[in-house]
């Protein structure tokens, strides 16, 4: 240990959250240290069109954004790391973060790894995953030129990917378990104006068909009758929401039942002193790349404060 620098803070993940505490504890001269992970920049990377983002007129794409953010926290000092994190410790200080065989040592720790999509859970969504079937329609939508395809949720991201797919695809079923959507009003009575989409209510996906290299289908359950049907179709895109990234932290910081990191109100304090939580992982709520890029810097401030107070920093 006597050897092992301790940094003032480790900032685990890369998105907005992550790279917008990066910036603002960069330029407070704490020198942070990132471990932004192999798929580093989170769901922005699988983003198209960004047009919600403050500041950008014309819109941009997730990957520019999040390579505008990356060289403007490395401009002030940020200096990263492309792997994934392995362990953590924080039952003793300094905080011990390992990835692979090498071991990090920290005063301050902030955790920004996002969320990810979830699936369905068939094995024939896994087997043809990447080929016919995706959970990002921004990535992959111009593979599917004429041909019709289906939209599994009933969120905004649901009714975002089929308004978005119509742009390639020929026609757009819209599948749902049920006829209320979680979707805000605006969103649904744009789906529903569209004359490509075509809403399917009540059913569930029972089975993805193909032909060993492509969709070709799928098998649709009436959550009403239990009546099964074929539907078909040359792709699927699941838009069912999203799980957190915080298996790293079970049992050790304090989390909601869907699993995301619970902060304390008004800050991003979690029940670890020292240890901070920014981004998708810690708001089930709003999730999106402003409000991620908010609680970053709300993390940073807080960590600087915390090293303050506990005349910790350098």
């Amino acid at each position: 240990m006597s050897e092992q620098k301790v940094e003032n803070v480790i900032i685990i993940g890369s998105g907005p959250a992550g790279l917008t505490s990066a910036l603002y504890t960069s330029r407070a001269n704490l020198e942070p240290l990132m471990i932004e992970g192999e798929e580093a920049g989170g769901q922005l990377m699988i983003t198209n069109d960004v047009e919600n983002y403050p500041g950008f007129e014309h819109g941009i794409t997730g990957p520019e954004l999040i390579a505008t953010l990356r060289k403007q926290a490395g401009r002030f000092g940020t200096r990263f790391i492309t792997k994934n994190v392995t362990q953590i410790d924080f039952s003793k200080r300094p905080f011990k973060v390992t990835v692979g065989k090498d071991e990090y040592f920290a005063k301050t720790i902030i955790i920004s790894t996002g969320a990810s999509a979830k699936y369905l859970g068939l094995p024939s969504e896994k087997q043809f995953m990447g080929r016919g079937v995706s959970a990002c329609a921004t990535c992959d939508g111009a593979f599917f030129k004429n041909v019709e395809v289906g939209v599994v949720g009933g969120g905004d991201t649901a009714m975002e990917e089929a308004n978005f797919l119509t742009r390639f695809a020929s026609k757009v079923y819209l599948i749902h378990r049920s006829d209320s959507f979680r979707a805000s009003k605006i969103m649904v009575d744009r789906a529903r104006k569209n004359p490509k989409i075509e809403f399917i209510t009540h059913a569930a996906v029972e089975e993805v068909l193909g032909d060993g290299r492509s969709v070709t289908a799928v098998k649709l359950k009436n959550t009403q009758s239990g009546e099964v049907n074929e539907k078909k179709m040359q792709g699927l895109f699941i838009a069912i929401g999203h799980q957190p990234n915080t298996k790293l932290f079970k049992g050790v910081l304090d989390m909601n039942d869907a699993g995301y990191l619970v902060t304390k109100p008004g800050s991003t304090y979690t029940n670890v002193d020292g240890v901070f939580a920014a981004g998708d992982v810690q708001d089930p709520i709003y999730r999106q790349a402003i409000t991620a890029a908010g609680t970053g810097c709300m993390a940073a401030i807080d960590c600087e404060r915390w090293l303050e107070a506990n005349d910790e920093a350098h």
